[in-house]
């Protein structure tokens, strides 16, 4: 007969062995929720070979990132009331030390005087639970240049709303990202930034799944989940209001060229990304 200590002793024992390691990060439950449990968008994979679509994983986000525009092509995460914490905004900005030596690592310094925000994918405010998750998102891997109103009040009221559904007793798998070529900022239209490190994004999107918090996560999906899908242009002049440019998955995955929700049945999949969400904004 097999035992297993109960799930506290198991957390308990973790954290011992953290410490025991050396470790400083805080210890996550060992029941957190797979950042890419519906699956892998560009196929991104951690190889130097793959520069333009490399996997980086963090605890709190998984990304695919771009070298050679600077940014993710999408970042992924899990999001529910355990990741919303009392843990301050780090605002502590700074280079990807992890990416591959010789690789250019993006400068917080970099969108200085651009016209455009360090936007985040995995926003700060979803991981609060510690210090140590919260400065995570501030690694600029975890950015796309966005026009300040679009990432300020548009696309802050659509994160302040994915909070406020995981308050209300939900779980959201996420994805963002960004496509194209040339945005809109508060000093006008640019191609790139930083010498041309950067591509500025023509488009910033995200796909929210929304479950009552639960287990057993994709198989309890079904065509009747509610799916959000929002695009919107990257232009300072943007609407601040979000459920505007709600469109289907279909539509973010034929412009950016990824394949989202893969891990869930083909059947399941094909008909939540054909549809366009009309639920409630606020």
């Amino acid at each position: 007969m097999k035992y297993s200590l109960p799930r506290l002793g198991t957390f308990v024992l973790l954290a011992l062995l953290a410490v025991a390691c050396g470790k400083n990060d805080e210890v996550r439950p060992a029941d957190t929720n797979d950042n890419l449990a519906l699956g892998n968008p560009s196929g991104a994979v951690t190889s130097t070979s793959s520069p333009t679509n490399y996997l980086l994983v963090k605890t709190q986000y998984t990304v695919g990132y771009n070298r050679d525009a600077g940014k993710p092509l999408w970042v992924s995460w899990h999001l529910d009331q355990n990741d919303l914490g009392s843990a301050p905004r780090q605002d502590d900005f700074r280079a990807d030390a992890s990416l591959p030596s010789g690789w250019y690592q993006v400068k917080a310094t970099d969108y200085v005087g651009t016209g455009f925000d360090r936007g985040h994918n995995c926003p700060s405010a979803d991981r609060t639970a510690t210090v140590a998750d919260n400065s995570v998102t501030f690694l600029m891997s975890n950015m796309m240049p966005q026009a300040p109103n679009n990432n300020q009040q548009t696309w802050g009221d659509l994160e302040d709303y994915c909070r406020t559904l995981a308050r209300a007793g939900n779980e959201l798998y996420v994805v963002c990202g960004s496509y194209g070529r040339g945005g809109t900022g508060s000093a006008g239209y640019q191609l790139t930034i930083a010498g041309g490190k950067i591509t500025v994004p023509a488009n910033c999107w995200k796909v929210i799944v929304i479950l009552p918090t639960g287990s057993n996560d994709v198989s309890r999906i079904t065509s009747s989940t509610r799916v959000i899908a929002v695009n919107t242009p990257n232009d300072n002049s943007l609407n601040a209001v979000w459920g505007g440019y709600r469109t289907s998955v279909d539509a973010i995955e034929a412009a950016a060229g990824l394949d989202l929700l893969s891990a869930l049945p083909t059947s399941v999949q094909n008909a939540l990304e054909a549809k366009t969400d009309t639920g409630p904004t606020k």
